[in-house]
């Protein structure tokens, strides 16, 4: 995948980043463009599950539905967009640090453009997402490590 990868190194234990990170009503709190999201389906999340998220994309609210297509739990996670103009894939991978006091943080984040999604990809949505990324990063910082979660 290319696209946008980051990784962050959190103080806090994985068990904690992953039930964070992977619980879909926490994405307005980290990410930036999210206005909301919420699972379509029954049960905890995991591998199938479906969740319909609202973001902000250039000047427009986009809802778009995402799929979890690759679930490990406590290690990784992948989601992709099944409509929409534009449809991000995101992978994250968590791996312990410092004897599992610590955790890596790994994203990585691609986009592809459907009809008009193919000229909104490049024009507006990366650009935003370049500006956003690391501003997420620091969100995410910040309810993990400092209690705001």
């Amino acid at each position: 995948m290319s696209g946008f990868r980051e990784e962050i190194d959190l103080d806090c234990r994985p068990a904690d980043v992953w039930a964070y990170v992977i619980d879909p009503r926490h994405l307005p709190e980290w990410q930036a463009s999210a206005v909301a999201a919420r699972q379509l389906d029954d049960g905890p999340f995991g591998l199938g599950s479906r969740v319909r998220v609202t973001r902000h994309v250039g000047t427009r609210q986009v809802l778009t539905t995402m799929e979890c297509t690759q679930y490990e739990p406590f290690r990784e996670w992948t989601v992709r967009g099944v409509d929409g103009p534009v449809r991000g894939r995101f992978h994250g991978e968590i791996t312990p640090l410092d004897e599992g006091r610590r955790t890596r943080l790994t994203m990585t984040l691609d986009f592809e453009g459907h009809g008009l999604g193919k000229v909104l990809v490049p024009l507006v949505v990366r650009p935003q997402v370049r500006k956003e990324f690391r501003r997420n990063e620091g969100l995410l910082r910040e309810r993990l490590e400092h209690g705001a979660a």
